[in-house]
């Protein structure tokens, strides 16, 4: 049976990526973008150097030029690249790595048409704002959800934590997810979340995508 496909997102720190690798993520993700989890190509290369070959570097960037992009994907050494802004179907083709791009669905409509993309996996945002703990029995997208896994593989990400990735997994089945202010404390890494998270994630493989 294959097991859930878990990203850890927003690492500044080697020793949260070795923790992160350590309990079983499947990949690491590094913001290059504007945030509070922005982290600049120095230190993500140096991560990426000691960082097991089993485990995706993935660099999320939000309406970058085709040239930053590339650049900053063969000095760190980038696996995948996820987008979170505009970025077309045709921008997304530029790229030689496996590609993530973000939709949103927080009132249940996308930005962008995810059915125009032809990408290796889509990223749904279903983090509902009357609730900052994630997806809630008020947040009612099941048709649309419906519609999005006839597309392909997708991961789930917004508000996820611990406490309720688990319920979050049966109600969506999705192929992964994805988490990063979820497993921290103080707005730093929670190497114990961290750990916890991946653990109940990675339980409950029988709802998980078939590859």
């Amino acid at each position: 049976m294959i097991e859930m496909w878990v990203k850890i997102c927003g690492i500044k720190r080697l020793k949260d990526a070795l923790a992160a690798a350590e309990a079983g993520a499947d990949a690491i993700g590094f913001v290059f973008a504007p945030s509070r989890h922005q982290i600049n190509p120095q230190e993500v290369r140096k991560i990426s150097l000691v960082l097991p070959s089993t485990v995706a570097k993935v660099g999320v960037f939000v309406n970058e030029s085709l040239r930053t992009v590339k650049e900053k994907a063969d000095f760190c050494r980038l696996d995948y690249l996820q987008f979170h802004g505009n970025e077309s179907q045709q921008y997304c083709s530029k790229f030689q790595r496996k590609i993530i791009k973000a939709f949103s669905v927080r009132d249940c409509k996308t930005i962008l048409n995810p059915g125009d993309y032809s990408v290796y996996l889509r990223l749904f945002d279903i983090h509902s704002q009357k609730n900052p703990e994630g997806t809630d029995q008020g947040f009612n997208c099941v048709k649309l959800i419906d519609k999005i896994r006839k597309l392909g593989p997708f991961v789930l990400a917004g508000g996820l934590t611990p406490e309720n990735v688990l319920q979050n997994i049966k109600r969506f089945r999705p192929y992964g997810v994805d988490v990063s202010s979820g497993v921290e404390t103080a707005g730093e890494k929670d190497i114990d979340k961290i750990r916890n998270f991946i653990r109940i994630a990675k339980r409950e493989a029988r709802y998980h995508v078939t590859r």
